[in-house]
């Protein structure tokens, strides 16, 4: 009988933000292909039996190919192992699920999807930011920096026109780019910004800034996200709301809440 590949989100790096079915998946695990960005805490829950592969692809550099994985996801399962297919966050936002289940479809290989915690609601609680807020934004916008190969790519001004929440995944390093972005797509010079490196996790930092001074941005350890909107002014600590009126605000500030 062949074996089964879950799909399961990891959410953003703090174990007890997996779901229960996740947690108990991994208890049980026979093998797991886990993405790079996957915290060390959750890995250490995989038995010692199972059989693990980082099948990582960070910062653009790639140890396997998208077809090494699906290749070596149905062959583990059609030789009778249940596999788990362990990705950062959730596996449907920004996790390449959608090509793995169309090859494991193609293969006749049975799978489910477990979801997880997304890496935008791990980093907007961190930084304590409400996506939406009634007087502020009635939408987000989930979006990434980079575009695979050939893919076509948001179009930026809509987005901003639409007075939504937006967040960035995968911003990068090149704050200048994403700010002249911003700024093309309509964005004022003095919305609010925030980005936040390793949500939920021991090592979690938040940046405040505005896209005027996105520029002059630190680089934060991988994963961050960008989250860009009026929304950003509600963050904590309260004064911070005050002084976003000022363009020039650039403060940061670490998990424990104290400016740095």
């Amino acid at each position: 009988m062949k074996g089964k590949v879950s799909l399961i989100g990891a959410g953003p790096g703090d174990p007890e933000l997996l779901t229960v079915k996740a947690l108990r998946l991994l208890q049980t695990a026979e093998a797991v292909l886990y993405d790079d960005l996957v915290a060390p805490e959750i890995l250490q829950l995989i038995p010692p039996t199972a059989a693990t592969h980082n099948v990582g692809k960070r910062c653009g550099k790639k140890k396997i190919s998208q077809q090494e994985i699906n290749f070596l996801m149905i062959a583990l399962a059609d030789s009778g192992v249940n596999v788990l297919r362990l990705k950062s966050g959730d596996p449907l936002i920004f996790g390449r699920a959608g090509e793995e289940i169309e090859a494991l479809r193609q293969a006749e290989v049975s799978y489910e999807i477990v979801p997880g915690v997304t890496s935008a609601f791990g980093a907007a609680a961190a930084a304590e930011i409400p996506l939406t807020h009634r007087r502020a934004s009635s939408a987000v916008v989930f979006l990434t920096a980079h575009q695979a190969e050939g893919s076509e790519a948001a179009d930026w001004r809509k987005l901003a026109g639409s007075g939504a929440t937006l967040v960035l995944y995968m911003p990068g390093h090149d704050y200048a780019e994403v700010g002249a972005k911003l700024l093309a797509a309509g964005l004022r010079s003095s919305t609010p910004c925030a980005i936040v490196s390793r949500a939920s996790t021991a090592q979690q930092k938040t940046h405040f800034t505005t896209i005027h001074e996105l520029h002059s941005a630190p680089h934060l350890p991988a994963p961050t996200l960008l989250i860009v909107g009026e929304v950003v002014r509600f963050a904590e600590p309260a004064s911070l709301i005050q002084e976003f009126v000022a363009p020039g605000l650039s403060a940061e500030f670490s998990n424990e809440g104290s400016f740095a």
